[in-house]
């Protein structure tokens, strides 16, 4: 498997380091190299048996299947400047480049494919709309004159939004007051709106629209168009890469890079407690051991916000804003996961476009078919069809399987934590309610049956074991997985750039406890696999301590 346990010696209770990291996800470990390349003497800590967080990859099928559990394709990534900067290359990271980068396939066998080539591209969209293929040539161009923006703007603390108000009250905003709505317009614009302003085809506006469900923003959500697009363009740009061997690979390469210049990394070791002192600071953490490791200059914590701020500070060193915004904090859809190992290839009514592409989506065309999938999940029923988020596992990474064997893994990005009452799958008792441990395998089996009539006719007869996740299990493997969730957050308005997680915490900091930091996905940029949390956050640990950055 490519998610390995720490090698680091045991820990003695006379220990103690310059900087504690509380989590070994790939955005943890990320701040924790940069930290160990400037001197510091690094430990990272995680209450998992093995590293990466929401990047880990297992065997959770039969030996010799490896599946990304949570995150499978590098997107945000191939913008990130930190594989360069810490020298990835050297220890073993390797990313592959599939044509197509993602395609959607319609139950008629229709298909629409983003290639690498934005000529392609269009060339795919044209089956379906002139107007819309032409519409995406114009706005990937856009794109590409404001891209440095949009990657600096990634990869950069976000202003505080406190510091925001105050230019603007203070008339320092350099902007035209048109120019300043258009850009207010576009972030709270719906996904449906957007779709309806630039696309006329149904499939067109499902094929970008489906991006925004990744992280379970519906058509009729505030921002959800500002998603899509950014998704869209960027994964045209760069590509929907796959780290060869599996996600887990990329904090392996992150661990060997850490471990080269001194940083130690301790699985199976949970953080219970930050020690506080009477000035506030942090001064050491407790271990779910007992064991006490002392801290001479900081903690940096990519763990959840909530848990952070209540489970190991206490609300009692929070001020009274900081604590009310936690407890309103959204999380978002929960998802559902099934891991299917396969005895033979698997055969698309799109034919081979679709299996030579990295991920999938597998749906009617129609936008009115993705809202109904959240109208149901946010009525505590699951999807009756819901949206298919596929990966082709084995197809692009052979390694990943035995020889002659496949791998795909199908993610549903928007189901209920808490299962109500039911009445439109006919097998329900709608006078019950149910547990996910009741149902999962039924749901499952359901989905299949829908998939292998609409998509992938061969399926049943090629499936060799499949293993579900629902969103409780989830939620364990690891627990970073909060209510079953991915995104460590909703990815709304309010919860984006400098309002993520909260205001108070969006500068990578609790003002509270000036030496205790965030480096997660519930900060910005916010989720998917991009480090670029993990590398801002060390960006400012740095400008707070006077270091020169890189």
């Amino acid at each position: 498997m490519s998610s390995f346990s720490s090698s680091s010696s045991p820990l003695t209770a006379a220990e103690d380091y310059d900087a504690v990291v509380i989590g070994a996800g790939h955005n943890g470990l990320t701040c924790a190299c940069y930290l160990a390349k400037a001197g510091f003497k690094v430990a990272v800590f995680e209450q998992y048996h093995s590293i990466g967080g929401m990047t880990i990859t297992e065997e959770v099928t039969l030996p010799g299947f490896k599946s990304d559990i949570h995150a499978y394709g590098y997107q945000l990534a191939n913008f990130s400047p930190a594989p360069g900067e810490l020298e990835l290359d050297k220890y073993g990271f390797e990313l592959l480049y599939p044509d197509p980068s993602i395609s959607h396939v319609f139950p008629n066998g229709d298909i629409i494919s983003m290639h690498r080539d934005v000529n392609k591209t269009v060339k795919s969209l044209e089956r379906y709309s002139k107007k819309d293929a032409q519409t995406w040539q114009k706005m990937f161009n856009s794109y590409l004159s404001k891209k440095d923006k949009i990657i600096e703007f990634l990869s950069t603390p976000p202003d505080s939004i406190f510091q925001l108000h105050s230019a603007s009250r203070t008339g320092n905003v350099d902007v035209t007051e048109g120019e300043s709505f258009d850009e207010y317009r576009t972030n709270l614009q719906s996904l449906r709106s957007w779709c309806n302003e630039f696309f006329e085809s149904e499939e067109a506006k499902v094929f970008f629209g489906a991006w925004a469900a990744h992280v379970s923003a519906s058509p009729d959500d505030a921002g959800g168009g500002n998603l899509a697009y950014l998704f869209s363009v960027l994964v045209q740009d760069a590509g929907n890469n796959a780290v060869k061997g599996g996600m887990g690979n990329l904090s392996i390469a992150l661990t060997r890079s850490l471990q080269s210049t001194g940083g130690k990394i301790f699985t199976s070791t949970g953080v219970s407690k930050i020690i506080i002192n009477d000035k506030a600071r942090a001064v050491g953490v407790r271990l779910d051991n007992d064991t006490i490791i002392g801290v001479r200059r900081l903690v940096v914590s990519s763990i959840d916000p909530v848990t952070l701020a209540f489970g190991l500070i206490g609300e009692e060193y929070l001020e009274q804003n900081t604590v009310r915004n936690l407890k309103r904090y959204e999380w978002g859809d929960a998802v559902f996961t099934m891991y299917l190992a396969l005895d033979n290839q698997m055969e698309y009514t799109a034919g081979s476009e679709a299996l030579r592409s990295t991920h999938l989506h597998l749906s009617e065309p129609s936008l009115d078919y993705l809202a109904k999938v959240f109208y149901e999940c946010r009525s505590g029923k699951l999807p009756s069809e819901p949206l298919f988020i596929v990966s082709n596992d084995s197809i692009v990474d052979p390694s990943r399987v035995p020889k002659g064997m496949h791998l795909m893994k199908f993610l549903i990005s928007s189901v209920p934590y808490k299962i109500g009452k039911h009445n439109h799958i006919h097998d329900y008792d709608s006078s019950q309610q149910y547990d996910w441990d009741e149902i999962k395998e039924y749901y499952s089996d359901m989905l299949i049956d829908i998939v292998s009539q609409k998509y992938i006719p061969n399926l049943k007869g090629i499936l060799k074991k499949k293993i579900v996740y629902s969103p409780l299990d989830l939620e364990k493997r690891p627990k970073t997985s909060v209510l079953g969730t991915l995104a460590c957050g909703a990815m709304l308005p309010y919860q984006l750039a400098s309002s993520r997680p909260i205001p108070q915490f969006a500068s990578y900091k609790i003002s509270e406890i000036p030496n205790v930091y965030l480096c997660g996905s519930a900060n910005h940029p916010g989720p998917g696999v991009s480090m670029a949390p993990g590398r801002n956050a060390a960006q400012v640990i740095f400008a707070d301590l006077g270091l020169s950055f890189v």
